[in-house]
C-alpha cells in the first residue's frame, strides 16, 4: 500500500492513564493502516483496547488519558493539530457510530432535529428546510420506510435497529470519508445485526468511505472488512488480509478467537447428535 493509497496511517500509537504506579497503558505501540474505501476490522475481547484506539483518533478519550504516537489521516497529523481544527476533522471528514443509539439519541429531541443539528453543525449558512432535507434523503438512504413522516419521530418509536439505522443516517449526511462503526451490533438480534452489516457494506461500496469496525466477534468481520488487526490487554496480537486470518491465523489467541465462533456444521452436528439420541 503507497503513501497515496492511504487514508489513515496510526503509528505507535499509546493511550495510557497515569496512576501511582506510573502510567498504566491501555493501547500500546499500535501500527495500523486504513486504505481509502478499505474497511479494517479490529477484534478483541472487552478491555482489549480496540475502543480507546478508536477514541484516540477522534480525540476523544476520557480526561486523564494521555496520547502518544502518530495518527495521520489524509497527510495530516492529528495529534498535532488543536481542538478547534480536530472539530472540522471530527463528524465532518471522520464520523463516529457508537454501540449504543439509545443512549447516543436525546429522548427529548425527534430524530430528524438530531440530525438536522449534527448536519448545520459542520455547514454555515443552511437553513432548517435544507437540513430537513437532507436528514430525509439520509433516513431514506439507511432504508428507514416512509422517512418524511419518520423523521418526525422521537427515538423510543424506533427499535432498536431502527435507532441504529437512525446513528448512521447521522453519519451518512456529513459524507465523511471514514466512517468508525464501535460494536455497532452489540443487543441486536442475528437477523438486525445481518442487515446493519450489509448496510455498512452497501454504504461502503456507494460512498468510497474507509471503514474501521470494532467488535469483539470475529463472525461480525468476516464479510464486511478486507484486513483485520487482532488485540488483546492493549496489545496488537496480529494483523492481516481478512481471508488469511480466517484461514491461517497465525497466533493461539486469534485461533481461540476463530473457535468461539459459531460453526452451521457444528450446529448440524449438534442436531443430528440429538435425533439420534431422541431416536433411541
Amino acid at each position: 500500500m503507497t503513501i497515496s493509497d492511504t487514508l489513515l496511517r496510526v503509528r505507535m500509537l499509546t493511550v495510557g492513564f497515569p496512576n501511582i504506579h506510573g502510567p498504566n497503558e491501555v493501547v500500546k505501540s499500535l501500527d495500523f493502516d486504513v486504505a481509502r474505501g478499505g474497511a479494517l476490522g479490529i477484534v478483541g475481547e472487552s478491555g482489549s483496547g480496540k475502543s480507546m484506539t478508536s477514541l484516540a483518533v477522534m480525540g476523544l478519550l476520557p480526561k486523564g488519558a494521555k496520547r502518544t504516537g502518530s495518527i495521520e489521516f489524509d497527510g495530516t497529523e492529528l495529534t498535532a493539530l488543536p481542538e478547534r481544527a480536530m472539530r472540522s476533522v471530527r463528524g465532518d471528514r471522520i464520523a463516529m457510530i457508537f454501540q449504543d443509539p439509545l443512549s447516543s439519541l436525546n429522548p427529548y429531541y425527534t430524530v430528524g432535529t438530531q440530525i438536522m443539528e449534527a448536519y448545520r453543525s459542520h455547514r454555515t449558512g443552511v437553513t432548517r428546510r435544507q437540513a430537513r432535507n437532507v436528514a430525509i434523503e439520509a433516513m431514506e438512504r439507511v432504508h428507514i420506510s416512509d422517512a418524511a413522516r419518520r423523521v418526525d419521530h422521537y427515538p423510543h418509536q424506533f427499535s432498536g435497529g431502527m435507532r441504529q439505522r437512525v446513528m448512521i443516517a447521522m453519519t451518512l449526511s456529513m459524507e465523511p470519508e471514514l466512517i468508525i462503526a464501535d460494536e455497532p451490533t452489540t443487543a441486536l438480534d442475528v437477523t438486525v445485526q445481518a442487515q446493519i452489516l450489509d448496510l455498512l457494506a452497501e454504504i461502503r461500496a456507494d460512498t468510497g468511505a474507509g471503514l474501521i469496525l470494532i467488535t469483539h466477534d470475529l463472525a461480525v468481520v468476516s464479510e464486511v472488512t478486507d484486513h483485520i488487526v487482532v488485540m488483546r490487554d492493549g496489545d496488537l496480537v496480529e494483523q492481516g488480509p481478512a481471508e488469511r486470518i480466517f484461514t491461517d491465523p497465525q497466533e493461539p489467541y486469534t485461533r481461540m478467537l476463530l473457535d468461539a465462533v459459531p460453526r452451521i456444521d457444528d450446529e448440524i452436528g449438534l442436531l443430528r447428535t440429538v435425533s439420534t439420541e431422541e431416536g433411541r
